[in-house]
Parts: structure tokens; sequence; C-alpha cells
């Protein structure tokens, strides 16, 4: 799992242990409120154009409700948006991107593709799209979903498109990365308020708890996200001499900026599972449209040497 540290980081813990004498309440309307404004002021954009989420992948979920008439997912990509758009019927179309797996000129999407979905950086190649190169995927009449749940890895975030205020533009977000809360679901869209209301039609009351407003607000202050920028530039650094050891063995490894790196393994399913044995986890990559068993991913720790050194030891 790609997320950077075991827990929270103490602050975040202290804010969240603050609330829970109040768990026997329901969530209240100006902590709602205050996530709300919290991720409107980061990213400069007005409220009616925030939808708090229980994790990006509630946004993903909630795809069919715009009601596409097909569906284009750039691919490799994460898996879940596939997944949710063909349980619901929608007609849907892969556009694989070859090695190595950017964005270009002879990359075509359908022309009747009204909902492009497409990740940045990406998982699991952690290949990072330029601006210009997500822009020139929107069309009159077309949705284009970004999922930017890994671009606070980015330092600055250079190639954000959430905070842009386009028609038709709807970026999902996650708190669970950077900031260990993969167990509270906590993450939300920004984009097209028209679009954003289609998507929360039907939703249950209180769809979120107060735990989750509690870090949604905390997490998007100037401190919080200033911090994550540090801890982003601390993981550039871990990154490159990772992927240098990993190259070391005369492996490629895919240049990325995510908190995991696309490595290309001979015999990749036996090196996994022999990793395994020596107690490592690394993801399998046959499972993404667009790759083969000759792929792994593996996270970026600072605990590196151990897995270059195990993988050594395997070759």
């Amino acid at each position: 799992m790609n997320v950077r540290a075991a827990a929270p980081p103490p602050w975040l813990r202290d804010r969240l242990a603050s609330r829970l004498d109040e768990l026997g309440s329901y969530p209240r309307r100006e902590d709602e409120q205050r996530a709300v404004d919290a991720v409107a002021e980061r990213h400069g954009r007005p409220p009616d154009e925030v939808l708090l989420l229980a994790g990006a992948a509630e946004g993903f979920a909630m795809l069919p409700r715009l009601n596409p008439r097909r569906a284009a997912v750039v691919a490799p990509g994460f898996t879940e948006p596939e997944a949710v758009l063909a349980d619901a019927g929608i007609p849907l179309e892969h556009v694989v991107l070859p090695p190595p797996f950017t964005l270009g000129d002879t990359v075509r999407v359908p022309d009747e593709a009204d909902l492009v979905v497409v990740g940045n950086p990406t998982n699991p190649t952690g290949v990072l799209h330029t601006r210009e190169q997500l822009l020139a995927l929107r069309r009159p009449g077309r949705i284009l979903v970004v999922d930017e749940a890994f671009i606070d890895a980015v330092p600055g975030e250079p190639e954000s498109v959430a905070s842009l205020s386009l028609p038709g533009l709807v970026v999902l977000r996650s708190l669970t990365k950077t900031w260990a809360l993969a167990g509270l679901r906590a993450g939300y869209a920004v984009g097209d308020p028209e679009l954003l209301r289609r998507l929360a039609r039907g939703r249950a009351h209180w769809p979120l708890g107060t735990l989750q407003l509690e870090a949604l607000a905390a997490c998007n202050t100037a401190q919080a996200v200033g911090s994550a920028v540090l801890d982003a530039q601390r993981l550039v650094e871990t990154r490159h001499r990772q992927a240098e050891g990993l190259r070391g063995l005369g492996l490629a490894v895919t240049e990325g900026v995510a908190p995991f790196l696309l490595v290309a393994v001979p015999h990749a399913d036996l090196m996994r599972k022999h990793l395994k044995v020596k107690n490592i986890a690394v993801r399998r990559c046959d499972t993404f449209v667009g790759l083969d068993g000759d792929y792994l991913r593996v996270a970026v720790r600072p605990e590196w040497p151990e897995l270059v050194q195990a993988m050594k030891e395997i070759l």
C-alpha cells in the first residue's frame, strides 16, 4: 500500500482525538462547512466547487450518476473507475499508453467519449502528465475526471489542475497517502459545480463523519500543506536513490514522481513470490490494462536497500 507513513503525524492524531467525545452526536453542519472552506481556500475556489468525499474511491463510485454514453479510461491506470463504469453497464474503451506511458500527440481518445478518466500522476506508472496534455483531452460536451490522489507527492504540484475552474472538469483528491488515513476514508472533489451536484444526487444524510470532516479541515490548512511539501521533497530524494539502486541490478525503472516505482522485472510473479517469503510485499501489475506479467510496483521507502539486496539475491 502506498501510504507514506505507518500512522498520522502526532498533531493530526491529537486533533482527531480531541473530537472523540463528540462521536455520540451527529456531525455538525459547521464542521462540514469548515472542511469545505478549507478545501476551497487551498485551491482558490468558491465553496460550491467543493464536494467532500469518503475517500477518492467514493468519487469513482459516483461516476455513473453523470450518465455518460461512452467512457474512455487512460491506461495503465487505477482500476476502480473501469470497474465501477463496467458494473453500471456504461460502454468503455481503454486508451492504452505504451512505454514510457506519457500522453502525447499520438494518443487518441475516441471522439464519442463523453467521459474521460485519467490519473495524474498515474497509478501504477507514477508518470506525471503536464497540465497542457490533460487540458488537451477536453472537448465541448465531454467530462474530464482527473485523479490527483498522488499529486501531493510532487513538490509544489506544478501540473495540478485542481485550481482551474473549467466547464466539464472534475478533480479527485485523497488524504490517504500523505497523511496515513487509509482507515478513515477522507477525500474530496473539486470542479464544475453542476457536475458535483449530479455526483452527489441521492446521497445519504451525513455521508461523512465527524473525524473525517476534522481531518479534511486540518489537512488543507496552509501549515499542513507546507508540511506535505517538505515530505514530498524528502520523498524525491528517497525515490531517486531507490530507483538508482534498482537500476544497478540491471532493471528498467519508469521515470515517475509518485511514492512508488514501476519496475520491469523478468519473471515478475516469481520475483514477487520470493520477496513474499522474505516478508517484502510488492504489487503485481498484470492486473492493470496495458501491463503484462513483467512488471512490479514497489513502494518508495527509506528501507529500500533491503528490497534491493533481496532482489539481488533472488536474481
